[in-house]
């Protein structure tokens, strides 16, 4: 008898579930998902009835998510800040297809994913990884008689990808951009190869670094030694060994990005150009370049939209210089120490990070761009999120000087970028820029900020710009990339 009542308790409580199922919110059995390139997690917290349908919250651990397709039919995005939330119908204990949009590139990305929303039923196991698992928003190119071995595994970039293959080749893949084979020294270099990849042969020894922001990268990898010559004069810079290295004639100044010495490139036997997206303003130097058989390598980290994704490039330049593990370690450090600024407690008040072009307009960054990530984890508010595009993967935007007014004039805290224009020594050089300025509240209260104009150049070091905008907003002092202005 006992048992019976057991039984009937038990039955009971099911079918009390299944009402509760019928009419209101419930979490699924299990869920699983696979595909895209590891970085993005989705989760689905809930599911509900409508009518005979069934629908599913699904949410991506990405804000850059605006758009999601099932079954032919688009659905738009919810934001939080941090994630991306659909609610869609979806069949139960079945394998569906979605397909995902990120703009967290230079140009949106659609991502297949197949998911499985299970209740009542055991999670089939999942399927064995195929040798070369797939990265959707990453085409992976075929290379004939070479064997696959490992992707390089990436916390943060989403702008890369690099895959190893039998016998120490490895190939660089960047998002939009270029693909480059690195071939062991003495190796040989495998026929076949589509002509838009690079071929990249080791050692690299006279590369000409025309993206600034990568010096401090090619230093923490103790590499300055593989670059013959750079883009800027040895005054310019902020990297002491590199400045050292110039005044010592053993990096030479080859013009810059957009005016380079040819002649000096061609009598220095250039074996590769690195350059930043300014290049693209400039065309036909790139085209110059690989006439003379330089090989140009894009350096496109500005789109990364996390504090730390810029700096995991280090990745990257790495396996030009044969220094995985040196970048690995340097990079684990790095990764711990924006783990601990995460645990700062959100003041809620609002920063502007802006600067005045040439023309007059205001600049701005992107809310997806990595600086206003970087104000949330230090405790901040963007203030700029109502002037501009969340869906575009631009860094940054020019806007009017009255729509910034509108924009900013309350914000609590002023941030002038001076790593692109000229610093702010007094106010009376903001005014200068605009007298609207004395409106605003930060001026009136004392709150404006200035950057030094070295900050692009401190590629190895962005947390400790985290920092500082910490101690803005609590009132510490003792910064290194930022200045009171007064």
């Amino acid at each position: 008898m006992r048992y019976k009542k057991i039984i009937a308790l038990l039955l009971a409580l099911c079918l009390c579930g299944a009402a509760m199922a019928e009419s209101g919110e419930y979490a699924p059995d299990g869920f699983r998902f696979s595909g895209g390139s590891g970085k993005v997690e989705i989760s689905c917290p809930a599911l509900w009835r409508v009518g005979d349908a069934d629908w599913a919250r699904l949410v991506f651990s990405s804000a850059n998510y605006p758009r999601l397709v099932s079954e032919g039919v688009e659905y738009t995005a919810t934001h939080d800040g941090k994630t991306s939330i659909f609610e869609l119908p979806v069949v139960l204990n079945a394998d569906m297809e979605i397909v995902g949009t990120t703009t967290a590139m230079s140009a949106p990305h659609d991502i297949t994913y197949t998911i499985r929303i299970s209740v009542g039923e055991a999670l089939p196991e999942a399927e064995e990884q195929s040798e070369q698992p797939e990265a959707a928003d990453i085409e992976r190119t075929p290379i004939e008689g070479l064997t696959w071995e490992s992707r390089m595994p990436l916390i943060y970039a989403e702008g890369f990808s690099v895959d190893y293959y039998a016998g120490g080749y490895a190939l660089i893949d960047i998002v939009d951009g270029d693909r480059a084979l690195v071939v062991p020294e003495g190796a040989e270099v495998p026929s076949g190869l589509p002509g838009d990849v690079l071929v990249l042969q080791k050692p690299l020894q006279n590369v000409y670094l025309a993206a600034t922001s990568a010096m401090a990268l090619f230093d923490r990898l103790d590499a300055l030694d593989m670059l013959g010559s750079c883009s800027l004069e040895a005054e310019s810079w902020s990297v002491e060994n590199a400045r050292a290295a110039m005044e010592a004639g053993k990096l030479l100044f080859a013009g810059k990005y957009s005016e380079p010495d040819y002649e000096l490139l061609l009598q220095t036997d250039c074996d590769l150009a690195i350059e930043s997206t300014m290049i693209f303003h400039t065309p036909k130097v790139k085209e110059m370049l690989e006439t003379l058989g330089i090989p140009v390598l894009v350096d496109r980290s500005s789109y990364e939209n996390h504090p730390l994704a810029r700096t995991e490039w280090i990745k990257l330049y790495a396996v030009l210089a044969g220094r995985e593990a040196e970048a690995e370690a340097f990079f684990s450090e790095r990764a711990a120490l924006i783990d601990e600024y995460s645990g700062f407690t959100n003041t809620e008040q609002t920063v502007a990070f802006f600067y005045i072009s040439s023309d007059g307009s205001v600049v701005v960054r992107n809310v997806t761009d990595y600086v206003p990530r970087m104000i949330e984890i230090a405790g901040g508010r963007y203030a700029l999120t109502g002037i501009v595009d969340p869906d575009s993967s631009r860094s940054s935007v020019s806007t009017t000087m009255e729509q910034f007014y509108d924009a900013a004039v309350d914000a609590d805290y002023l941030i002038y970028n001076a790593s692109i224009a000229n610093p702010l020594s007094t106010l009376d050089d903001l005014y200068a820029l605009s007298p609207l300025f004395r409106d605003f509240k930060a001026v009136r209260e004392g709150h404006v900020w200035c950057t030094g104009k070295d900050l692009y150049q401190e590629t190895d070091d962005v947390g400790e710009l985290i920092v500082d905008i910490h101690k803005m907003l609590t009132g510490e002092e003792d910064m290194r990339f930022l200045t009171r202005v007064e």
